[in-house]
Parts: C-alpha cells; structure tokens; sequence
C-alpha cells in the first residue's frame, strides 16, 4: 500500500504529533544543502553525520525517514560549467551516505537557473489564494544572463550526470527520482527545460537504464503534460521507475495554469491512487502546494489547508486500497 509522508524538521513538534494523527507514517526530509564555507565534509548538511542525526531524530519522533529532497549545489552540474565535476563528487559522496544509513529515495531535479517560478498569487473557491503561473505576465521575459541554453546542451548535460551518478545510487541502494520542470513550459527566458513532457521523461529514463534511475511523479506537474494522468502512471509503472510522489492538482495548461485544493482540480485523484495500487507502488507520497485559507496567526506548516489535504487523501487512499488493518495499541 502506498504509505503517506510529510515534509517536517527531524524534532518533536506539534506539526509532527498532528500529521501523525492524520496517519503519516513517513517523513520527507528538505535541509538546506548549501555548501558551509570552509567546513569539512563532516559538517556540511550532506554529510554523513549531518544526515545521522535527521534520520534519528525521526526515528525518535516515531516517523521513518523515506525521502531527502534537499539537493546539494548542481548548477555548473546543468550548465557544463568548471567545477561540475566536483559538484558530481559532492552528489555521489551524498548518495553513498544515504545509501550506508538506509535512507531510500532522492528527489532530483533539473531546472537550470529559473528553477520553480509562479507569477501570481489568484483567489480560488471560497476566497482561498493559490499560485498561478501565466507566461504572459513574466515580469521579466528576456533571455537570462546564459544567454540561450538549448534542449541538446541540456540532454548533454544530463547525460553527463546520470552516467556518473546513476552507478553510484545504484551500488548505494538508493533510488533517484527525478522531479519534473515546473512549470513544464519549455523554453523559459531562453532556457530549455527537458523534464517537462512524457515522451521526455521516458528518454531521460532510457538514456541510463536502471532501477536507480527513476521518476518523482509531482501529479500538479503531469496533469500539465498529459490529460490521462493514470495512464502515465501505469506507463511508468510497468518499468518499476516511480520512486516518489506529489500529490496535488492543477486548472490549466503548461504556460497558463493555477493551483487548486486536492478535490478541485482537473484529474481524477481517486483514478491515481487505483494506478498506483495497480502498478504495486509501495513507496510514499506527500501532498504539496496547498491553498492559503486565510488563517491568521497560524504558521505556514500548521495551515488547515494541509490537514484538510491530508485528510482528503487518506479518503481517497481507504477508497482505492480498502481500510488499512491498524493497531491502536489498546484492547477495544
């Protein structure tokens, strides 16, 4: 059955206690993995010992570590500039420490440069506020300061990557899941942005064959790149190359869409989760994007927006797999 996580720090808090009422098991691990100027290895957030104490401090708090979606720094990685070389070496020393603390999965990306970009905040149902991104409205349209980055730079590029990297994630035991542009618009300011469509996911997926090389399905993403989300779910599935899921939705199209509330959106959610059951995925999701519903006073992590999500997919879970057998820990 497909398992329910959440983004949180690796420490008692009440976000923690009221996710873990909701049914999370898991959490999602995203430090800040900038580089510490002039520190050792052993005390950079990639390190060994840095990634220890996550993993126990989550232990401690009753969740099991599944995810690091923190990335270390990969620029001159995507843009085949000196130095990526020893941004590789930082990113493999990376994945052979997860793989000697057991920690599964990696959320890759590969957006040069603009990474995740939105150009409006837009009221949806009921006055809530979400983020809109129109390529119409860019506040700055003009090719960035690289100049024109071109879609066969970039598969060089990744390919460069993967061909280093893949092998060591393989023989650490980890999976790499590789998260999709967003928005999946390419070009961008004069930038490619490869992982935006499926037959591209499919050819990053070939240009490395291998269990380690696989997909983060962010479903607000692909809902943008295809209409028949389930279908690419179980297209994907039968290769065994989904390692991580967002679980959220979108109104809209690549260069002109909204984010929306889990039950407002364009896809059929419950039709994902029978695709994931279908496919056999085991591994975690985790809602993301959520609306902001006006809470004054509240902090961002603790919004009612995240519990009503939660609360959804747990619904929607029960209705695709059943009710999952539970153990209270009491006698009834």
């Amino acid at each position: 059955m497909i398992k329910l996580a959440y983004v949180a720090a690796p420490e008692p808090s009440l976000t923690v206690t009221l996710m873990k009422q909701c049914g999370v098991t898991h959490a999602v691990y995203y430090p800040s993995l900038e580089t510490v100027p002039n520190a050792p290895e052993d005390q950079q957030p990639w390190g060994y010992a840095a990634l220890k104490r996550a993993k126990e401090g989550f232990e401690r708090v009753g969740l099991g570590m599944a995810v690091i979606e923190g990335r270390p720094p990969m620029e001159k990685i995507k843009l085949a500039l000196p130095g990526r070389d020893e941004e590789i070496d930082v990113v493999c020393r990376f994945l052979r420490h997860m793989g000697e603390l057991e920690i599964p999965v990696w959320c890759s990306m590969w957006m040069p440069i603009l990474g995740v970009m939105r150009t409006a905040n837009v009221p949806t149902r009921g006055g809530a506020m979400v983020s809109a991104f129109n390529l119409q409205q860019l506040a700055d349209p003009s090719v960035t300061a690289h100049g024109v980055v071109t879609e066969e730079e970039q598969w060089a590029n990744l390919r460069y990557f993967l061909e280093r990297v893949v092998p060591v994630a393989e023989k650490a035991g980890v999976k790499m899941a590789m998260h999709p542009d967003d928005p999946p618009h390419t070009p961008i300011r004069g930038v490619a942005r490869i992982i935006s469509s499926i037959d591209n996911y499919q050819r990053m997926v070939d240009l490395v064959p291998s269990e380690a090389n696989g997909i983060a399905i962010c479903q607000g993403n692909f809902a943008l790149m295809t209409r028949d989300l389930p279908g690419a779910i179980r297209h994907f599935g039968k290769q065994g190359v989904v390692h991580f899921v967002h679980f959220r939705d979108v109104r809209g199209t690549p260069d002109n869409f909204v984010e929306a509330f889990h039950d407002d959106g364009q896809t059929d959610l419950l039709e994902c989760l029978r695709a994931y059951r279908d496919i056999g995925y085991e591994g975690v999701l985790r809602p993301d994007h959520y609306p902001k519903m006006g809470e004054a006073g509240y902090p961002d992590e603790l919004t009612l927006a995240r519990l009503f999500a939660m609360g959804y997919v747990v619904g929607l879970r029960e209705a695709a797999y059943g009710k999952p057998p539970v153990d209270w820990g009491v006698v009834p």
